[in-house]
């Protein structure tokens, strides 16, 4: 009594359709061209551009701000230069004081 549902399982277990079912489930799982994991791989890299995007965008809004503050103050472009860029007017000399790492070894 105790052997048929051992047979049974015997039986199940070795059901052409269940063995070709649970191959090509593995097969697309992991050998396919669109696999799951190479699906995952690929929203990964669509979550972090969207927000490299969202980054890129709100620097955008604020150059965009700025530009409109030195159209309408021209004494920002002088500023600007100034402190981006280390420009400096004629017969003048700058100091930029950088502070000091404090993993550098002295």
């Amino acid at each position: 009594m105790t052997e048929k549902p051992k047979n049974k399982w015997y039986k199940f277990l070795l059901n052409k359709y269940l063995i070709v079912g649970l191959a090509f489930v593995i097969w697309m799982i992991f050998f396919d061209q669109n696999s799951y994991l190479l699906h995952k791989n690929l929203d990964e890299d669509i979550h972090e551009l969207q927000e490299e995007k969202a980054f890129f965008e709100s620097e955008i809004e604020l150059e965009g701000a700025e530009l409109k503050k030195m159209d309408s103050h021209p004494e920002e472009y002088e500023k600007l230069a100034r402190e981006k860029y280390l420009m400096k007017r004629e017969n003048e000399d700058i100091f930029v004081i950088e502070p000091k790492d404090s993993t550098e070894n002295e």
